[in-house]
């Protein structure tokens, strides 16, 4: 059991499972009081850093691309205040984080965790149900529905039309993006409804967002309705199973389909006169054609498709009709 407790929150390692739970310092941020207590599995870690300073550290957890539906849709761009894998420590308990830091990597390593992309979410994303006001609206999220609301400061051609409603299976993506500088922030909800994309500041499906205060728990808001879309790496439906009595098919059934291929080919085979006693010889472009599929069965042979006395065979047959 490894633990280390500071002002900014506490993080314990039981060999398994990384706990995180925030302080309740005035300086720890609203995003992360909002989160609460985070437990972070350890396959889905793909390491841990510590990094000391004069007069304080900071402890740091990188997750797998994917695990956590936060990190997914705020993509780097969490401030260092709201980042919840984020703990700062005082630079006489850097020991402490040293040996935090040991503990974890070596859990790592005796339990080979992959660090590559997670096919599917690691962790569950903030609770619901879950409302945020920030900018200018509301949204709230049940698990189902997403309802968006209006303050006095939204613009008329968003507020007239009233409150939105959006079912979790209409949402197709959602757009986060953080206030920097004089540009605004928004959270946007991608759907069938939305239509064509207009400025946040018009768009009766986001809420625009000006850099205040309460800006970050839309992140939080739209990290829980991510959570319930399909993930982005995850593998694509395999082909359903054959029909009982199909026969598989073997690199026979493609060698012969291969040769079969040369056989139909268009202008491939010999053409007769009018007649139908003589031969003609190949034109230009029927010249053409039957080198690329003597081109087509080498690749054939050398991918171990085609067996040497198959490639022989349907080699005959093309160089027969050149």
């Amino acid at each position: 059991m490894a633990e280390i407790i500071q002002k900014d929150g506490t993080w314990t390692f039981d060999g398994e499972t990384v706990r995180i739970v925030p302080g309740s310092d005035r300086g720890v941020s609203l995003l992360r009081r909002t989160l609460g207590e985070i437990a972070v599995p350890l396959h889905a870690l793909a390491g841990i850093s510590f990094e000391p300073g004069k007069r304080s550290g900071r402890l740091r957890l990188r997750l797998r691309n994917g695990a956590d539906p936060l990190l997914q849709i705020t993509r780097g761009k969490l401030d260092d205040a709201s980042d919840p894998y984020r703990l700062v420590v005082e630079g006489s308990r850097s020991g402490v984080a040293e040996y935090f830091v040991d503990e974890v990597r070596n859990a790592l390593l005796l339990d080979q965790v992959d660090d590559g992309p997670a096919e599917r979410y690691l962790l569950t994303g903030p609770a619901l149900p879950i409302t945020a006001s920030a900018g200018d609206g509301t949204v709230a999220f049940d698990g189902e529905r997403i309802r968006l609301s209006w303050n006095w400061k939204a613009e008329e051609s968003k507020s007239s039309g009233g409150e939105r409603l959006l079912e979790l299976a209409e949402v197709e993506a959602v757009e986060w993006l953080p206030s920097a500088g004089l540009e605004n922030g928004y959270l946007r909800f991608v759907s069938a409804k939305s239509g064509n994309r207009t400025p946040p500041k018009y768009d009766p499906y986001a809420i625009d967002l000006w850099g205040f205060r309460k800006d970050p728990l839309m992140a939080l808001v739209a990290a829980a309705v991510v959570a319930r879309l399909p993930h982005p790496y995850a593998p694509a439906p395999a082909d359903p199973p054959p029909e009982p009595g199909t026969p598989v098919p073997t690199a026979a059934d493609a060698a012969a389909r291969a040769a079969a291929a040369v056989d139909a080919a268009p202008q491939a085979a010999a053409l007769t006169s009018a007649a139908g006693d003589t031969a003609a010889a190949p034109s230009g472009d029927d010249h053409d054609a039957l080198l690329r599929r003597l081109r087509e069965l080498g690749e054939l042979h050398q991918a171990g498709i085609l067996t040497d006395e198959e490639f022989s065979t349907a080699k005959k047959a093309v160089l027969r009709r050149m």
